[in-house]
């Protein structure tokens, strides 16, 4: 198991090279073929009304695919590229989702309200609707080195049995695995919700050798627990599953109508979703 088939998305915003620069180190490390995604809302009323790029949707997408294209040549990665044809809302995101759905893993960054090229919704949709494994890079840092001490939350649910799954490419060339397993009271003698051998058995049967701590969440809210261990721990990637506004959540403590929304706000290192 392996990324063949990588997706960053691209925009004339000023943490693109970033991006780029996150998913260009993916791609050679794993041999990948990298596409770039030019989506960018319009500001031009008339290109909306008449669903055309407008003149300065049509520069930003130039300057963008310049710098991707310079960059790859540099890496000496191997790309291809899509841009969407022109920027009204519904449209950057509709067709956004469905192009991540055609690749093993897609780039994205996290939503800067000070610097949004796109829908400040974007995100969320991809990850709630394009059932591939979605890379968010946080809007403010720089990562040169990404999976190297990786932290997996965990709770056994749908959501996060797939993050983990998805990111078994990245996870076999880890150094150091930490995964998490959540509760949210304190184990009953001889009990637990999450059986050690279950998960990690799984994991080593892939040539990853994780270590596991069992987490009582008590006086934090769930994701502030998790922020803090990763923290601790020195991770550089948060792997967890993605999570709707009415049940399936990875951290139950979040309660009825919390969303994907919260975790992409609170992030401090980058984080593999799957949904």
């Amino acid at each position: 198991m392996s990324f063949t088939n990588l997706l960053v998305h691209v925009d004339d915003s000023d943490r693109c090279g970033e991006r780029l620069t996150v998913a260009l180190t993916l791609a050679q490390k794993h041999g990948a073929t990298l596409t770039g995604l030019f989506a960018q809302s319009d500001s031009s009323g008339a290109g909306i009304v008449t669903r055309k790029a407008g003149p300065a949707l049509t520069q930003a997408a130039q300057r963008a695919r310049e710098l991707f294209e310079e960059k790859a040549r540099e890496a000496g990665v191997t790309t291809r590229w899509w841009q969407l044809s022109h920027g009204e809302y519904g449209h950057v995101i509709a067709e956004t989702v469905i192009c991540s759905r055609y690749v093993d893993l897609a780039v994205f960054g996290q939503h800067d309200p000070e610097d949004s090229r796109v829908p400040a919704d974007l995100l969320e949709e991809v990850v709630l609707n394009a059932g591939r494994p979605i890379l968010v890079v946080p809007h403010s840092g720089t990562y040169p080195q990404l999976a190297d001490r990786p932290v997996i939350a965990w709770n056994g649910s749908r959501e996060a049995a797939r993050a983990v799954n998805d990111a078994l490419p990245l996870l076999k060339q880890a150094s150091s695995v930490l995964l998490l397993a959540f509760h949210t009271q304190p184990r009953a003698e001889g009990g637990g919700t999450v059986p050690q051998v279950d998960i990690l058995e799984h994991l080593a049967s892939h040539g990853v050798k994780a270590t596991q701590e069992r987490m009582t969440i008590a006086s934090m809210t769930p994701m502030d627990a998790v922020l803090s261990r990763a923290s601790d721990h020195g991770a550089d990637l948060l792997v967890m599953g993605g999570f709707g506004g009415y049940g399936g959540s990875l951290f139950p403590l979040f309660g009825r109508g919390s969303n994907t929304r919260q975790i992409l706000r609170q992030m401090t290192l980058p984080v593999l979703l799957s949904h």
